[in-house]
């Protein structure tokens, strides 16, 4: 059973998958309304840039898009701007040129000091298809793998190319996603069409624009959500937020119907995250240490080049032999690890080191088991053979910032060799704390001590961080600096 738990918090909206009581993926937006998030860009925005600079080296341009650094562009990304876009052999230079103004759409978050990545050829992703403007073919999604389904979805592609109504994109083509599966084609063109119109919009906006210029934004956190976790096999969709739960309510008319009905509001008793203990799960992923059932465990743990994982057996001893206890603990963390490098958001080259084993079926399993583990969010990855020692290579498509990054900044104290919590990491257990004091105690004065950087960036956020704590019951709240606190430290106080 998938459960889908939305919490609405004053500073952060988050998504976590569940799937038979276990956290499975784990997304989300902050929400305060700071200068830097405001202009922010996240995968899926689309944006009219400026190119700054053409290298022919690496087959790049560097495209102004509104933010500190310039975004990536490469020619393998622009090739849909040649005049022949099926000559996929072009250099950069003969794609664009400095001071060009390109369309682009970003593929890739900014990663530690590279900007984000982009691509010209834009698509828009809908609820059954995705729209690919300049790229007029049919395709369909390569986790559909029943053959006679996917003959069916490319005919019904080809009906769309073919639909003369004009309430279509002209000449674009579609992706069709797993969720299409069964779609009749009155559904299929009905997401076809609101596509069509995003696409209008799009291009109406771009006549007007100066470059830099963000001229579509993604969906929210709650919508994309929706349109991109909810199946069939969704049982509910819980929201901790009367407004959040009502917007998602609007959209599901809209798009998914027959969905509206599993959407619940959660009014306790106690934080919806403290379902299925999630808070502990979530703690659990900036933790190098990962417990497995049977007493064995994972660690976890990042380089500059790569990021490897050992696998101990620690306190597990198979009743038989040594060969059957590698096998056991083998299996129980290669379906382990694909489900922590989602969570984490680790991407790149991940070397993992196994428990020797003799036997090579045993081998073949437990990658078997690992390949199972790592496919299911769809990320393109690659596994190489296990080697006599028990090494296996693995390279996972970065698409986002890691969760480590996210939450942790360098320790001064130890010359960047360690990480420490960032004073916004701190600040969000913060202020979920604060939310659950006046869930307890409804109308009383909460007071916080914490570091002089935590609350000096809670003060910045300024008064729509109030206004939203106080529509989530937390009106009273005081934030006290205390120096002698140390960077992680705070009290929390309800004052009846």
């Amino acid at each position: 059973m998938q459960e889908i738990l939305i919490n609405a918090g004053a500073a952060e909206i988050r998504v976590a998958v569940v799937e038979d009581g276990k956290l499975q993926a784990l997304t989300g937006d902050r929400t305060f309304d700071s200068a830097a998030e405001r202009n922010g860009l996240r995968i899926g925005d689309i944006v009219l840039g400026r190119v700054q600079r053409v290298v022919p080296a690496v087959q790049a341009a560097f495209v102004g898009i509104g933010h500190d650094r310039a975004g990536f562009l490469g020619a393998r990304e622009a090739y849909c701007l040649a005049a022949a876009p099926h000559d996929r052999d072009l250099a950069i230079g003969d794609l664009v040129r400095e001071g060009d103004a390109v369309l682009v759409q970003v593929i890739k978050d900014e990663i530690g000091d590279k900007g984000a990545r982009l691509t010209a050829s834009v698509t828009i992703p809908g609820r059954l298809c995705v729209l690919a403007p300049f790229q007029p073919h049919i395709s369909v999604s390569r986790r559909i793998e029943n053959e006679a389904e996917r003959e069916r979805l490319l005919a019904l592609g080809e009906a769309l190319i073919a639909d003369d109504s004009g309430e279509l994109a002209a000449g674009a083509g579609y992706i069709f996603r797993t969720a299409a599966i069964g779609a009749r084609f009155e559904d299929v063109r009905e997401d076809a069409r609101r596509l069509a119109q995003v696409w209008q919009a799009i291009m109406a906006a771009r006549k007007k624009a100066e470059p830099p210029a963000t001229l579509h934004r993604d969906l929210s956190a709650v919508e994309r959500a929706l349109r991109d976790l909810v199946h069939d096999d969704t049982a509910r969709i819980l929201i901790d937020d009367a407004a959040a739960a009502e917007a998602a309510r609007a959209y599901c008319r809209l798009v998914l119907p027959h969905a509206a009905d599993r959407i619940e509001l959660f009014t306790g008793p106690g934080a919806l995250f403290d379902m299925h203990d999630l808070e502990t799960d979530i703690y659990g992923l900036s933790r190098p240490r990962v417990p497995l059932p049977s007493g064995a465990w994972l660690t976890i743990e990042g380089t500059e080049a790569l990021t490897a994982v050992d696998v101990n057996s620690g306190s597990f001893t198979h009743a038989h032999d040594l060969e059957d206890t590698g096998l056991s603990v083998n299996l129980e963390a290669a379906c382990e690890l694909g489900r922590q490098l989602r969570l984490r958001g680790i991407g790149g080259l991940i070397v993992v080191d196994f428990i020797h084993m003799r036997e090579t079926q045993h081998m073949d399993r437990v990658l078997d088991a690992l390949m199972q583990s790592l496919t299911k969010d769809g990320v393109p990855v690659t596994v190489s053979p296990m080697s006599q020692a028990g090494l296996v290579e693995i390279t996972r498509k970065r698409v986002r910032e890691p969760l480590a990054s996210l939450a942790g900044e360098n320790c001064a104290v130890c010359s960047g060799q360690g990480l420490v919590r960032r004073p916004d990491a701190v600040a969000m257990d913060i202020l979920r704390l604060v939310e659950a004091g006046a869930r307890a105690a409804p109308g009383s004065a909460i007071c916080v001590r914490a570091a002089p950087d935590v609350v000096r960036w809670i003060e910045e956020q300024g008064a729509s961080l109030r206004a939203a704590l106080a529509r989530r019951g937390a009106s009273r709240v005081s934030f006290e600096a205390d120096a002698t606190y140390s960077h992680e430290r705070f009290d929390v106080a309800t004052i009846v």
